[in-house]
């Protein structure tokens, strides 16, 4: 494709088709599929042109529905949310739903005090991983990428590293599924961002949902495998 062709879902290298993704999922056991946390739980972000406007849970529910049409979803997830907020009001809700896959977030929201209290993060996350792990529900979670910026904050990056260290520290402990999108390539990407310049737009949800579809792929693999 010339490099000056704007890339679409269809076209886009970093993207699996519906028909890829289900694939790859074929076999998937999991029938109740919740979701907690923030807007970059929830799937948040603008348009892009070539793309299906939907967040990245949302099309990774889709994929699962095409492998096990009888898939229920809850998805409680609200923009702004913190760790807090979000052991307060939804985890409890995504339990009683009785998940077998379960997305939690990563503190992103934290981040946005003046002085973020990282022992006190890693604490609720902690919490977080403690109780989801009761259900026995496969968990997964995102790390949070470098394309999103907060100028206010001079040590952005360094906040995020720390956030992000404590996130694949949890995941590892808890077996947790993590998609690591701070290195990826996408970061790199112009247009990733929304109109907000905080969420990725269509675009970014449809490459986060591909991830966690080869990060559920490789589990499904490695059990195939024992």
């Amino acid at each position: 494709m010339d490099a000056t062709t704007p890339l679409t879902e269809e076209s886009d290298p970093f993207c699996l088709s519906p028909l890829d993704s289900a694939a790859l999922l074929f076999g998937a056991p999991w029938r109740r599929f919740a979701v907690i946390g923030d807007s970059l739980s929830a799937g948040t972000g603008g348009p892009s042109p070539g793309y299906r406007h939907r967040g990245w849970s949302d099309r990774l529910a889709d994929v699962l529905r095409d492998v096990r049409p009888d898939l229920a979803y809850l998805n409680t997830a609200e923009d702004g949310a913190t760790t807090a907020q979000t052991l307060d009001g939804q985890i409890d809700r995504a339990l009683a739903f009785g998940p077998d896959l379960l997305h939690l977030p990563c503190g992103a929201n934290d981040l946005l005090r003046r002085e973020p209290d990282f022992a006190e993060i890693g604490q609720r996350l902690r919490r977080m991983y403690e109780l989801a792990s009761e259900s026995d529900a496969l968990l997964t979670t995102f790390t949070l990428g470098r394309a999103y910026v907060v100028p206010v904050f001079p040590d952005w990056s360094e906040r995020v590293t720390r956030c992000n260290a404590i996130t694949r520290e949890l995941a590892a402990e808890y077996g947790a599924v993590v998609v690591d999108m701070w290195d990826h390539a996408v970061n790199a990407r112009d247009g990733l961002l929304s109109e907000d310049r905080v969420h990725f737009a269509a675009s970014g949800q449809a490459v986060m949902a591909t991830e966690m579809v080869k990060g559920l792929s490789h589990v499904l693999a490695r059990t195939t495998h024992v």
